[in-house]
């Protein structure tokens, strides 16, 4: 067994953080520790913990330059969009706290022949959380903070990729008075994560990750009888009605898509576009993605950083070309971006035009700065396409009609909605999947369900 991780920066190639694994007695111990500390946790009032919570997040904004840096040196996002991560960790933890009360709040029943009925909502004990690479904070905030505030003890296991992501909050709660146990990270192998799922002691697995991973999870857990909760990424569509505003829909989606090195769950890959703004669209997106400027994170004047690892590099570059030797059309210069080099990890943005949905860029997620656009004949087609996909995360419709926008919406095979917007999670609204999107419900006030169990109450005098 692998004793040593170490985190290759895809800025250069060096290896910039190294980590000894946990020991299978440590993640034992971190387990026992974790069950002890969480039946004290649960005696607090939901407001001591709330109070205790928040100030570990407001610990957490406070170190948000050095948490930032860590991110950008780790996987590669600019240094000056990587803060956005740290404020929407904050949003996110403050609307769920904002909503713990009224989520585990008892249901109170009519009194029924004579008896006095309530529901309960029970922490589940122990949760453990596997977080990526691609948004370590902002994925794992989902089920960490409803999690605590339900009573549970939380496990965090980062990515080898980002592990000190997963330190530095840790240790904000930490600092901030929530007892130690009640909150740990793990650095561990694929191999004792799968052990520790078969824990009796693990009440719930929360895992962001691939379809391979989250099958992986179903795997281990099968018998146990416990929730889990896989958001496992998405090939997500735009459809740009006829009807829209061009300008603003490309702007938009060409965010939607190039963000983050277009490494996001909910990212867009597939574009739909009516046949009577096609050309305008095509063109406007052409030129605004080729202003990006592909460099060293570190630097303000970079837009596009590198993908994760160079590997990833190598199958983004061989996605595109396999597309291209089809019949698909690059319509952006890959010869202006100098920094995409073989063997790097930087990859040149790429908008492909395809005739249909059935090459393969168009039906497996490429998890790199890529996207594919195609015009289409009417709302009816354009539903059908978005469809066409064995997941369904998210889909985004451009249109100046809202009745028509919610119309079609219901017909879509997705977990949220958007109009006129893109690539953004509310934490207002459940975030959830279908199909290999996952299963999973987190965030809004059914965010609290899974990490809760109900006890119901039928008491007669």
């Amino acid at each position: 067994m692998m004793s040593r991780m170490q985190t290759v920066s895809p800025i250069d190639g060096r290896v910039v953080v190294a980590r000894d694994y946990a020991s299978d007695d440590q993640l034992a111990r971190a387990i026992a520790h974790a069950v002890v500390a969480q039946k004290d946790w649960r005696r607090l009032t939901l407001a001591e913990r709330m109070t205790l919570i928040r100030a570990g997040v407001d610990n957490v904004l406070a170190d948000a330059a050095e948490l930032a840096r860590d991110i950008t040196l780790q996987m590669g996002r600019p240094l000056s969009q990587t803060p956005g991560e740290i404020a929407g960790f904050g949003e996110r933890a403050r609307h769920m706290i904002g909503l713990a009360e009224e989520a585990l709040a008892p249901i109170q029943l009519p009194a029924k022949d004579g008896a006095t009925r309530f529901i309960t909502r029970d922490a589940v004990g122990v949760v453990l959380t596997i977080a990526p690479w691609n948004y370590p904070l902002l994925t794992a905030v989902n089920s960490i903070v409803p999690a605590l505030l339900a009573g549970n003890a939380v496990l965090l296991k980062p990515s080898d990729q980002t592990p000190t992501s997963a330190e530095r909050v840790v240790e904000a709660f930490v600092r901030a008075g929530v007892p130690a146990g009640v909150f740990q990270f793990v650095h561990a192998t694929h191999e004792q994560v799968a052990q520790m799922m078969r824990s009796p002691e693990i009440g719930y697995v929360s895992f962001t990750g691939s379809v391979q991973g989250g099958v992986a999870i179903e795997t281990q857990a099968a018998g146990r009888f416990i929730g889990t909760g896989l958001e496992l990424g998405g090939l997500d569509a735009a459809y740009v009605r006829a009807d829209a505003d061009v300008e603003a829909a490309v702007e938009s989606i060409v965010d939607g898509a190039y963000f983050n090195a277009g490494q996001s769950c909910c990212g867009i890959q597939r574009i739909f576009v009516a046949r009577t703004v096609y050309d305008d669209f095509v063109e406007r997106a052409s030129a605004l993605a080729s202003r990006y400027v592909l460099g060293d994170p570190m630097s303000p004047d970079t837009t596009l950083g590198p993908v994760v690892r160079a590997s990833s590099a190598d199958r983004v570059r061989a996605a595109v070309a396999q597309a291209v030797a089809q019949g698909a059309v690059n319509t952006i210069d890959a010869a202006r971006f100098k920094k995409a080099q073989p063997g790097t990890a930087y990859v040149a943005p790429a908008l492909l035009t395809v005739p249909h949905t059935q090459w393969a860029i168009m039906r497996e997620e490429c998890f790199g700065p890529v996207a594919c656009v195609m015009p289409i004949d009417d709302d009816a087609a354009a539903m059908a396409a978005i469809n066409d996909c064995d997941f369904g995360l998210t889909a985004a419709i451009y249109t100046r009609d809202m009745p028509t926008a919610i119309t079609l919406g219901q017909q879509l095979d997705v977990g949220t909605v958007f109009m006129n917007r893109c690539d953004y999670l509310d934490p207002g609204l459940a975030w959830t999947g279908v199909k290999q999107s996952g299963n999973g419900v987190s965030l809004s006030i059914l965010g609290f369900g899974p990490l809760t169990q109900p006890k119901s109450f039928h008491l007669r005098a």
